[in-house]
């Protein structure tokens, strides 16, 4: 079955079938999610989505998110829809969770270009609702010419993609920008697999030092031929320690 719009269930009801007071939580705008690639009923970093939704419901609603009840609303948002591949979402609200199901989706390889924006998300640790400044600075890359934004801080410092997180390579290890973002789950399967890596403040100015950069999300990986000015090689020998070091991720059954 394929789904060109997203099957929506709220706390595993259909959305048009749900009551009014649940439809009118998902237009608070005030929550977090989770978006996860499922093949054949399965996702990388399951536990990771689970303790993400689990901590930022803590942190928004001074209570916990029982990973056993997100599988669960999880698998009948799949079955309802038909889909054992698919893209999902699970939106966390204070009265409410949302799935969302649509079709499976794949970052594609080529290499992207980002154009650099003086935004930084605020309390980007969550991954929460009301990124108007992200869909308004990725819209102006996109007009400007360029596949993603960039966000950065005072002083140049680079943080993170408007959707993805991103990482240099110095000819010895892969650094991650030390600055305030999202830790996303893929970074999070990522970084011990591609070792020597390291922690460090990134600017502007610095990125004409590193040879290489790369960006990710919950759809996949691509490398990055130029921000801004500067470009960048694509270094065939580290995107094939990525790709190993992605494929290398068991996919846990939900």
């Amino acid at each position: 079955m394929s789904i060109a719009l997203p099957y929506i269930e709220i706390d595993g009801c259909p959305a048009a079938d749900a009551a009014p007071a649940a439809l009118a939580v998902l237009q608070s705008g005030y929550g977090h999610f989770t978006a996860m690639q499922v093949r054949d009923g399965r996702v990388r970093g399951l536990a990771l989505h689970l303790e993400r939704l689990d901590g930022a419901t803590r942190e928004l609603f001074g209570r916990g998110l029982d990973g056993e009840r997100v599988r669960t609303l999880v698998r009948h948002a799949l079955a309802s829809a038909g889909m054992r591949d698919a893209s999902v979402r699970v939106y966390v609200y204070e009265t409410a969770v949302a799935v969302t199901v649509r079709g499976p989706q794949t970052m594609a390889e080529a290499p992207r270009s980002l154009m650099s924006v003086p935004y930084q998300r605020p309390v980007a640790h969550i991954k929460h609702l009301g990124g108007f400044a992200q869909g308004y600075y990725g819209g102006a890359a996109a007009r400007a010419g360029y596949d993603d934004a960039l966000l950065t801080g005072p002083g140049g410092v680079v943080s993170e993609g408007h959707i993805t997180n991103v990482a240099f390579w110095d000819g010895t290890s892969v650094v991650w920008p030390d600055a305030p973002a999202l830790r996303g789950i893929t970074m999070a399967l990522l970084e011990p697999r591609l070792l020597p890596s390291a922690r460090r403040v990134v600017t502007l100015a610095d990125l004409p030092s590193y040879r290489a950069a790369f960006l990710m999300n919950s759809q996949g990986f691509a490398p990055v031929r130029r921000i801004d000015s500067t470009a960048f090689a694509v270094e065939e020998e580290l995107m094939k320690r990525v790709r190993e070091g992605y494929d290398a991720v068991p996919r846990d059954e939900i």
